[in-house]
C-alpha cells in the first residue's frame, strides 16, 4: 500500500489507519515529478491512501514549521496518475470529496473533518482540543477496524454513521462527511 501523508502532529491520529500494515509513506514534498513517477509505478491493484490536511485543491504538506505555509503535494498533475487505481482510493482531508469530483477520482473520501479547533469555531461546533482528538481518534480507529474487516469502500459511509455512538455535534458533524464516489 502507499500512504502520502506528510507530517504534521494535527494529523498524526490518521496513522491509525495504516499502521502495522505493508505500506511506503510519503511524509515530506518529494516535488512533482518524482511523486507522478512513484505513482505511475505503484501497481495497479495496490490501494493509495492520500492523508492530512488539504482543499479542493489537492493535499497539502506544510512548507515549514509556520503552520499558514501549505503547499499542494498532490493536486490535478497527480491526478491521471491515481485514476489509474479505480475505486482503490482511500482520501481523507478537508473536502477530499470535491478534490476526487473534480479530478474523476474513485474510491472513499472525506468532506470536511474537524481536526483543529480553528475549524470548529468556523462551522459553531464548540468542543475543545482533548475532546476533539479522542473524538476523532476514536473514529479513525473505528474505519481501520471496517478496512481490516475488509469492509468494500462503498459501504463505509453508511456503516460510519451506524459506529457514531457519541452523538455530539462534533462526532455528528466528522462521521457524516464519508463518501464513496
Amino acid at each position: 500500500m502507499l500512504v502520502i501523508h506528510p507530517e504534521d502532529k494535527t494529523t498524526d491520529m490518521l496513522t491509525v489507519l495504516y499502521e502495522g500494515l505493508g505500506h511506503t509513506r510519503i511524509a515530506q514534498d518529494c516535488g512533482s515529478n518524482r511523486l507522478n513517477h512513484i505513482l505511475y509505478h505503484t501497481p495497479k491493484a495496490e490501494r493509495i491512501m492520500l492523508l492530512g490536511h488539504g482543499s479542493h485543491k489537492g493535499l497539502y504538506f506544510r512548507q515549514n514549521d509556520d503552520e499558514e505555509l501549505y503547499r499542494t503535494i498532490v493536486s490535478h498533475p497527480q491526478a491521471y496518475y491515481l485514476r489509474r487505481h479505480g475505486g482503490n482510493l482511500i482520501g481523507i482531508w478537508c473536502h477530499a470529496v470535491d478534490f476526487a469530483r473534480t479530478e474523476g477520482l474513485h474510491g472513499l473520501f472525506s468532506g470536511m473533518i474537524i481536526s483543529e479547533m480553528s475549524e470548529a469555531e468556523d462551522y459553531g461546533i464548540v468542543t475543545n482540543r482533548e475532546d476533539m482528538d479522542k473524538t476523532n481518534r476514536i473514529m479513525f480507529a473505528r474505519l481501520r477496524r471496517l478496512l481490516d474487516d475488509g469492509t468494500p469502500l462503498h459501504e463505509i459511509p453508511v456503516r460510519m454513521k451506524t459506529l457514531n455512538d457519541e452523538k455530539s455535534r462534533l462526532a455528528m458533524f466528522n462521521y457524516e462527511n464519508f463518501y464513496y464516489l
